[in-house]
């Protein structure tokens, strides 16, 4: 149920970031926000990375560190944040950002005036540029009958100061929990990708307002940490990937869906082998959870392998 409190109870902004040898990057982003005297904060890092000791020394009065204990991932990293900011203010605004995006010099923070004049939008997200100052997201649209998403640049040349939308980017993402009766949370299924986009459907179909907004911005180093795995990327995005289409699509579009990244898997077995096995690894793991056959890992292998012979 959608509760709309319309005076202004925000206190403080909490930020949430999420770590996995990120130190260096996340230090970047603190000094990117602005002084205690324009914004009363406190930025949660949550840790998935146990072992890296250095994000410790970012520790401080206004800056917590939240140890995961394991790599749990960017929606449930999140939610250990989200759980531990309900427990201190159910009234809270929250805004997890990535921890490779930072914010522009003289950024301004009109953060609480923006939800006092627009109590409805429960899910906001914000424009997003690269250090280049190319438009990295803008909106977010899902089609159906495809099982497509897309990034969509709905605000830029929008005089409105936000434009309803299907979905926002994690990488800036703010929630108003006093429109939530209860503690908004990833759907934790999701390690990697996709979960910004179920996180937004899944509180659009109870009816909750998403948005997008270039009042506030921040600038992106798009994939600067994933790219360093460049397997496990393609295979959380494409099981991520299984997980919504099988969700929010029909048998019908899943299954050509389906049929196309195998056969994209088998044609770059041959010229991008790591993005070839990222993906069929992901087929194997989706079938194995999922499928109600249970078909054995190596049947599937085998089959894979007489398709490239």
């Amino acid at each position: 149920m959608v509760k709309i409190v319309t005076q202004n109870l925000f206190n403080v902004i909490y930020f949430i970031t999420v770590n996995y040898y990120s130190t260096v990057l996340i230090t970047q982003l603190i000094n990117s926000l602005p002084g205690a005297i324009d914004l009363n904060y406190k930025l949660l890092i949550i840790n998935n990375s146990p072992d890296d000791k250095s994000i410790e020394n970012l520790a401080c009065q206004n800056i917590l560190i939240i140890d995961a204990g394991c790599n749990l991932g960017f929606g449930s990293a999140c939610n250990l944040g989200l759980k531990w900011i309900y427990t201190q203010d159910t009234n809270a605004l929250v805004w997890i950002i990535n921890p490779d995006a930072y914010f522009a010099e003289k950024s301004k923070f009109d953060i609480k005036a923006f939800f006092t004049l627009y109590p409805e939008i429960s899910i906001l997200g914000t424009i997003i540029h690269t250090p280049s100052n190319e438009v990295w997201f803008a909106g977010g649209r899902f089609f159906q009958k495809t099982g497509s998403l897309k990034s969509v640049d709905l605000i830029t040349n929008c005089d409105a100061d936000y434009v309803e939308c299907d979905w926002v980017s994690g990488c800036s993402l703010i929630i108003q929990f006093r429109n939530f009766s209860e503690c908004p949370l990833f759907d934790p299924e999701y390690f990697l990708y996709y979960e910004d986009f179920d996180f937004c459907k899944s509180y659009t179909q109870k009816g909750y307002k998403v948005a997008v907004t270039k009042i506030f911005s921040v600038i992106h180093q798009p994939s600067s940490i994933t790219n360093r795995y460049t397997r496990k990327k393609i295979f959380y995005s494409t099981y991520s990937y299984l997980i919504t289409l099988q969700r929010y699509t029909n048998t019908f579009v899943f299954t050509l869906r389906l049929i196309r990244l195998i056969g994209f898997a088998v044609i770059f077995i041959f010229i991008k082998p790591k993005i070839a096995i990222g993906k069929i690894q992901a087929v194997f793991t989706y079938w194995r959870d999922h499928s109600q056959l249970h078909i054995p890992e190596k049947t599937l292998l085998q089959y894979l392998k007489n398709q490239i012979n």
